[in-house]
């Protein structure tokens, strides 16, 4: 018999690890290729690990909640055959040999020190990775506990204990300070508790609900936000899509909405005012070479999420309609994948759907813009002609741009979402896709 090390799969260029949420599989249980054998959650994304072999689970390695990296062996599979691990893994004999009672005792040790320095509670966890780091920076019980953790509720993270220490190297913290005066530095006051009354029901946040409301705050706490608001006739654009979506649905297999087509009036906008295609890191800004359009797209449980239309600026409308299809069937299903909401570098989302007429909605960090789409609606309007000016019917919508206004003035903000209305408002109605 051999030993396959399953390991943590690459799951995007950005993601370096990912918290364990439940397994699958117990200890001697027999796994069938491409079987899932775990559930891990990264950011806002949950997928499932499946086994590349066949066996039996032999061993875990890691615990719920515990955060692991990109890499890093997960669980251990029995399988048949002698040189069953060269075959199936680039992992070694040596990787996978029984390490020797020298390793075994410093392993024990420094775990048993950074248990000794730091514990979990019944209303904390830490990992073992951050009671590690605790142990080498010499972090104490009560500092850790003070740490504003920003991992699934409220988990200290890796990043979380690493920016503590260097803001306490930075600014070394008296030793001989009182104990009331180290909670009150360190420690993030807590809201006043509400009261609940007898027929009060309390529901428990979700992870995804969670982490929603963290980057949200977050976002409102960073960015100095500001609105501007244009109204768009989109007439032309209604009546195209009505013309042709019969016959575009029977070609091409794709429902044309009205997604696509807006998505490529921000990305030609994005074209002219390129400066709304930034981030901001410190001091410094960062102008991305690539358009990412990032469209929000409802979850099956309600909530939203953010998935990413890579270089949407190269794609023509079919393209465009079959990656807005693909990532929010994707995202309704719950088939998202870690890399599908990495790398946005302006975000659009819909409120339209939801029957609002404008919405002031929140910056998508580190991204500094994000625009509206309100509903369109049948309404009267004055329509100006050679032969002078008349009332008449038509389908209209509000565009509502927020964006940060420490590096983006209001002229900027306003003429970039112009030039979205101007595209919506100028469109041939003999357009052929």
């Amino acid at each position: 018999m051999a030993k396959f090390e399953l390991k943590l799969p690459k799951m995007g260029e950005s993601v370096a690890e990912a918290t364990l949420t439940c397994w699958l599989k117990e200890v001697g249980d027999t796994i069938e290729e491409d079987e899932a054998v775990l559930e891990i959650a990264t950011d806002k994304v949950d997928s499932e690990v499946p086994s590349e072999v066949s066996g039996v689970l032999v061993e875990k390695l890691f615990d719920v909640d515990d955060v692991i990296q990109v890499g890093q062996t997960i669980a251990v599979i029995e399988i048949e055959g002698e040189n069953a691990v060269q075959e199936t893994s680039t992992v070694t004999k040596e990787t996978v040999s029984t390490p020797t009672p020298e390793v075994v005792a410093k392993v024990e040790a420094t775990v048993e020190e950074a248990q000794a320095v730091v514990q979990s509670s019944d209303k904390r966890f830490y990992s073992p990775l951050v009671k590690n780091i605790a142990a080498t920076e010499k972090v104490s019980q009560q500092e850790l506990d003070s740490i504003s953790g920003t991992g699934n509720e409220g988990r200290v993270t890796k990043n979380d204990i690493l920016q503590y220490i260097e803001n306490r190297t930075a600014q070394p913290v008296k030793q001989n300070i009182t104990t009331s005066t180290s909670v009150k530095d360190n420690t993030v006051k807590k809201a006043a508790p509400i009261s609940v009354n007898g027929g009060d029901e309390i529901i428990e946040m979700s992870r995804m609900g969670k982490l929603i409301a963290h980057h949200m705050v977050e976002s409102v706490q960073t960015a100095a936000h500001v609105q501007s608001f244009i109204e768009a006739d989109v007439t032309n654009i209604w009546n195209w899509r009505k013309k042709v979506k019969d016959s575009f649905a029977k070609r091409e297999g794709e429902n044309l909405t009205f997604t696509p087509i807006f998505l490529e009036a921000v990305a030609k906008a994005l074209k002219l005012y390129p400066m709304l295609n930034i981030s901001i890191d410190g001091d410094k800004i960062i102008k991305r070479k690539n358009i990412n359009l990032g469209m929000a797209a409802a979850l099956g449980d309600g909530n939203l999420i953010v998935p990413v239309i890579k270089n949407a600026d190269q794609l023509n409308l079919v393209g465009m309609a079959k990656a807005v299809n693909d990532l929010a069937g994707r995202a309704r299903d719950g088939k998202l994948k870690p890399d599908d909401i990495q790398g946005g570098t302006y975000t659009v989302t819909n409120v339209g759907t939801f029957g609002s007429i404008m919405g002031t909605p929140i910056i998508n960090q580190p991204q500094v813009g994000i625009l509206a789409l309100g509903a369109i609606r049948k309404v009267p309007a004055v329509i100006e002609t050679p032969d002078g000016d008349f009332i008449g019917i038509r389908y209209k919508m509000f565009l509502s741009h927020s964006y940060d206004h420490r590096v983006v003035n209001g002229a900027l903000g306003g003429q970039f979402v112009k030039a979205v209305a101007d595209y919506l408002e100028a469109w041939d109605s003999n357009r052929e896709v």
